[in-house]
């Protein structure tokens, strides 16, 4: 509520400082729309900037791609790190153990290695223990849906081809499993980068225009994006009751590859998690999974409330004027 009250308090300032452009003079009108125009021409330019960033994007990708083929094979198990590429210190761990406690897990850990332990292959459950991670994917997926994305192995975002309409492709390998055929399941985002000819003031950059998702090719019976239920049916004239089985849908993280618009998400919600897949879950899986990549979102995000605590407290001290009304 503090927080609200300081935005609505800024936005009454800003009100009262916007300056009535229709009671200017004339000859001042006609120079704000000259800047106007200028202003258009710079959407343009900016729009162009955006273009050459995504082919930039697109070719950084491909330098980053060995590297999250050689994660996929490390989470997969396919690949064992060596002893030089699991080296890995910690400032704070080493502070922590105290020298005897040194000396006591390295006996542990020899003991470990001579005894017949389980060792799990790669790291188990490492993208649904993301996804249980990120609030925003831990409100899409259902306890139906945990079995399914153990199998998955890998999630890669690929940009469009030169001189192909702007866009972005996710891909969702999964190993084989008893629940569908496919081993690739994908959700494509197509992109603009050009201003509104209605309102081009409102360009910000890229923004989403569409996306599409894919046919899953469920097993029989696996399909967790439906239901069934049981209902009763009676016989106005003969008064017999029968019993009928309808599909009926259910939520599941996996509505988000329904081809027929998603049941459950609107676009908005559907191209905050598309972004989110692209620019930080790829980009920085281990953080995610380790819980180090939720602490930074958490640090953002109270700075931002800092910030509008700190607005806040400037408007208190600045002088509203207590004759000003807003109509409604």
């Amino acid at each position: 509520t503090e927080q609200r009250t300081a935005l609505l308090c800024l936005t009454i300032q800003m009100l009262c400082r916007i300056p009535n452009v229709s009671a200017l003079p004339k000859a001042v009108k006609r120079r704000v729309y000259a800047l106007k125009r200028l202003q258009v021409q710079s959407a343009h330019i900016e729009a162009k900037f955006y273009e050459e960033v995504h082919e930039l994007e697109r070719k950084y990708a491909g330098l980053y791609q060995p590297i999250f083929d050689k994660r996929r094979e490390v989470v997969s198990g396919a690949v064992e790190p060596t002893d030089e590429e699991c080296e890995w210190h910690s400032e704070g761990e080493e502070e922590e153990l105290a020298e005897d406690l040194k000396k006591k897990a390295a006996l542990e850990e020899k003991k470990e290695e001579s005894a017949p332990a389980d060792d799990p292959k790669g790291i188990p459950e490492f993208w649904l223990t993301i996804f249980k991670h990120v609030d925003m994917l831990g409100e899409m997926l259902q306890e139906h849906d945990e079995p399914i994305l153990k199998h998955l192995q890998d999630i890669k975002v690929k940009f469009s081809e030169p001189g192909q309409p702007m866009s972005f492709t996710l891909e969702f390998h999964f190993e084989p499993n008893s629940y569908f055929s496919n081993a690739v399941l994908t959700k494509v985002y197509k992109m603009k980068s050009e201003p509104d000819p209605v309102d081009p003031f409102s360009f910000e950059g890229p923004e989403i225009v569409d996306c599409e998702g894919c046919k899953i090719d469920w097993h029989k019976g696996k399909d967790v994006t439906v239901k069934t239920i049981k209902k009763k049916q009676k016989h106005k004239g003969r008064g017999t009751v029968r019993t009928i089985t309808k599909e009926v849908p259910q939520d599941s993280f996996f509505n988000f590859f329904n081809p027929d618009e998603d049941l459950d998400f609107t676009l908005a919600t559907d191209f905050e998690i598309g972004h989110f897949f692209r620019e930080r879950i790829i980009p920085r899986a281990v953080l995610y999974f380790t819980g180090e990549a939720l602490e930074d979102d958490e640090s953002n995000l109270s700075f931002v409330f800092q910030d509008l605590d700190e607005e806040g407290e400037e408007e208190d001290e600045g002088d509203l004027d207590p004759t000003v009304s807003i109509q409604t």
